[in-house]
């Protein structure tokens, strides 16, 4: 069998995601809540307006929790990324985070990087979207829950 000299350094794999289930819209931000340690509803509940955080609810990641602190987040396998996912799921360069600030506060977008494996928000396969409190993102194996510090607003 003949590989290509590319093929062997390539360390991406694609996986299939036909376990992805809705979330239900209307319900999903208090479902969340729920679901929260009292621990990280203080946590959550403690964010500025313009930060915002996910939190680990699935896969590798499950019980991290990062802060959204800045104005362009990056997520992806390599180590040089803000949140940095090291499994074969992931694209080197998956997705970003962006904040833009709006007079009625902050919006955190998720934009998809073009990745191998795509950028799911509550189930559905998106390129960019507008995160709301709630929202469930999968990239590759790694589910997480959004939280803005507008939660308790």
């Amino acid at each position: 069998m003949k590989t290509s000299k590319n093929s062997q350094n390539d360390l991406t794999s694609t996986i299939h995601l036909s376990h992805l289930r809705p979330v239900p819209a209307t319900h999903a931000l208090e479902v969340a809540l729920e679901k929260l340690s009292q621990d990280e509803q203080r946590i959550i509940g403690g964010l500025s307006p313009e930060k915002a955080m996910l939190l680990g609810v699935s896969g590798p990641a499950k019980g991290f929790r990062f802060l959204l602190d800045s104005a362009e987040i990056t997520i992806g396998r390599q180590v040089t990324s803000d949140i940095s996912l090291d499994d074969v799921t992931v694209s080197r360069k998956h997705a970003q985070i962006t904040r833009e600030v709006t007079p009625k506060g902050a919006v955190h977008i998720l934009e998809d990087s073009k990745s191998l494996n795509g950028t799911y928000v509550n189930a559905v396969s998106i390129t960019s979207v507008p995160l709301k409190d709630g929202d469930e993102l999968q990239l590759g194996k790694f589910r997480f829950v959004f939280f803005s510090g507008k939660v308790n607003s």
